[in-house]
């Protein structure tokens, strides 16, 4: 009996990946005016570049840029859907944008923390959510921003590995109370990707150009999860018993078909379904007077 395993359909559940200060809440701002301030931990801060001078932007330190603010609860800015009680915000000017990876320094430190100590799994797809509002303080219609996951390679050079560009329009953000999410999606990897087993790094980073710059985004509530493909392990026929076992996220839902050939149009008959409740489920078939047969496991 010729016998092949077919795993198709990826998991569709999501694992959460811990982002430090995702939701910008440390160190708290004060709750005082001006309800916001400079700091901001974990998080690191792109570096001041040579066109920039404070002198002839009032003075102000290229790292007031980015920061973080009280979600202060006055009708008319009260943020609806604020993730805790505080947000980042970042300026709309050329290259201003925070970062976060293994070995980025945020805050205070002086050293990495190593707080986010996340990599690209081969096999694996990844989703970055981050909330925005987009508009503050003036901004003209069509800046734009940045969101993407990278990597750094031998040299430390960062390395784009999938992002999305966001437009402030009225149509993304009609109201300067409620953010909006936006996703960049990395589909499942492979082993020959370069970025297989590097550790993950997330950039948010204003695309304005000298023409359009001026106002500011504000940013809460940065999410990324990891959807590891299913995978097949342990195939064996033992006393005439087929089996195979299916290694996938806990709690997801398979369908077992099978038919005599796996080509196109071919006829799948279903045997049966079962969820994988810890993550490592076996299934088995007696069927041994079948000359060839082909099985295929479903996710529901």
């Amino acid at each position: 009996m010729l016998i092949s395993v077919l795993i198709t359909a990826p998991v569709s559940r999501a694992g959460a990946i811990f982002v430090p200060n995702a939701s910008f809440e440390f160190p708290p701002a004060p709750q005082v005016s001006p309800y916001a301030s400079p700091e901001l931990d974990d998080w690191a801060k792109s570096p001041q570049p040579v066109w920039y001078d404070p002198a002839q932007n009032q003075n102000t330190p290229w790292s007031y840029l980015m920061g973080c603010f009280y979600n202060v609860p006055f009708p008319g800015s009260f943020i609806d859907n604020c993730d805790g009680q505080q947000a980042s915000f970042l300026f709309a000017l050329p290259q201003a944008g925070l970062l976060q990876d293994y070995d980025t320094i945020g805050g205070t430190n002086t050293v990495p923390s190593h707080g986010f100590n996340a990599k690209f799994n081969v096999g694996s797809a990844y989703d970055l959510t981050v909330g925005l509002i987009g508009g503050g303080g003036g901004m003209q219609p069509g800046v734009m921003l940045q969101l993407s996951l990278y990597y750094r390679d031998a040299s430390s050079n960062f390395i784009t590995v999938a992002a999305t560009i966001v437009t402030n329009t009225t149509d993304n953000f009609p109201t300067n109370t409620h953010f909006v999410d936006f996703q960049v999606h990395l589909p499942p990897e492979h082993d020959t990707d370069t970025w297989a087993g590097k550790n993950i790094g997330i950039e948010l980073m204003s695309f304005a150009d000298f023409q359009n710059a001026g106002g500011y985004w504000d940013v809460d509530n940065v999410r990324l999860t990891e959807t590891p493909a299913p995978k097949l392990t342990t195939v064996a026929v033992n006393n005439g018993v087929f089996s195979f076992t299916v290694v996938s996220v806990p709690g997801a839902a398979y369908e077992i078909e099978a038919a005599t050939t796996p080509a196109v149009g071919a006829n799948w008959t279903r045997l049966g379904t079962f969820t994988n409740l810890t993550g490592t489920a076996t299934f088995m078939d007696s069927t041994t007077n079948i000359a060839a047969r082909y099985y295929r496991a479903r996710q529901l």
